[in-house]
């Protein structure tokens, strides 16, 4: 599986310095007790046959789809100043023709955005700013994503869907994977259930039986100290429907004021 922003950057939220120039207790420590002993390990789950079956037929439908247009509602956790867990929510209206093309266009809560891709050029806009980012992006899906990340930050939460190969994508890291049932209340249709984890992320997802087609998937990254919980659903699956020609570029976008296609982590150096 691909990793999130959050989980490529975990690595700095943990190094906590230690506090310098703290004094020893005066008293007297007790005598050391005799180590106890370790609590046994839990079984740890494998990768069960059935779950993988389930991820392969949802990877063969989404690989053979040349034109794919969904859906996606993420739901992410952020705490408030007080440390309540607040929830935002993105609705992206994704449009993939394979293998180098992408449109994701997000309303969402807070500014809108729009992202274009067409096998040449990535152009992220702002539409409430009328300013654009462009880009010279590789000629593919796969290692165009890839390149917005390193180049910007930009990482879409449905990213594991829209690659050449799914599972191919998910299986160098897998960990463990299980069946945990079914369910009608999801995506309206029977889903099934399969739980999936890697060292950096642990996900649930919700397949369609008769379809193949992911319904939602919840995730949440066992490193992140806040252990935020992230939820995608999905809807509105059409694939090999006819797309526009026109749908992977905005006229708008490439006539704006151009900014930085750079990372806002990466601080601009101090002016002199």
């Amino acid at each position: 599986m691909r990793r999130s922003v959050l989980a490529i950057s975990i690595g700095a939220l943990l190094c906590v310095p230690a506090l310098a120039g703290a004094q020893a207790p005066t008293t007297t420590a007790p005598a050391a007790q005799p180590p106890a002993s370790a609590p046994p390990t839990a079984p740890q789950p494998g990768i069960e046959p059935n779950a993988v079956a389930i991820l392969k037929a949802m990877s063969e439908k989404l690989a053979a789809a040349k034109t794919i247009s969904f859906t996606a509602a993420s739901t992410y956790e952020s705490p408030a100043v007080n440390g309540q867990p607040l929830y935002y929510t993105t609705v992206s209206q994704v449009t993939v023709e394979r293998p180098d093309k992408l449109r994701v266009v997000t309303p969402g809560d807070g500014p809108p955005t729009e992202f274009y891709y067409d096998g040449k050029t990535m152009v992220a806009y702002d539409p409430a700013t009328n300013l654009a980012a462009v880009a010279d992006a590789p000629p593919t899906i796969d290692a165009m994503v890839k390149a917005a990340y390193d180049k910007a930050a930009i990482y879409f939460p449905f990213v594991d869907f829209i690659v050449a190969d799914p599972y191919k994508d998910m299986e160098g890291s897998l960990k463990s994977a299980f069946v945990v049932g079914r369910s009608d209340a999801v995506g309206g249709t029977l889903t099934d259930m399969v739980a999936i984890a890697d060292d950096n992320v642990q996900a649930e997802l919700w397949i369609g039986v008769a379809d193949k087609l992911p319904r939602m998937m919840r995730a949440v990254y066992p490193k992140d100290p806040a252990k935020n919980r992230y939820e995608t659903e999905f809807s509105n699956w059409r694939l090999n429907s006819r797309v526009d020609p026109n749908a992977f570029a905005s006229a708008r976008a490439l006539k704006a004021p151009r900014m930085d296609f750079k990372n806002p982590d990466i601080e601009a150096p101090a002016k002199p």
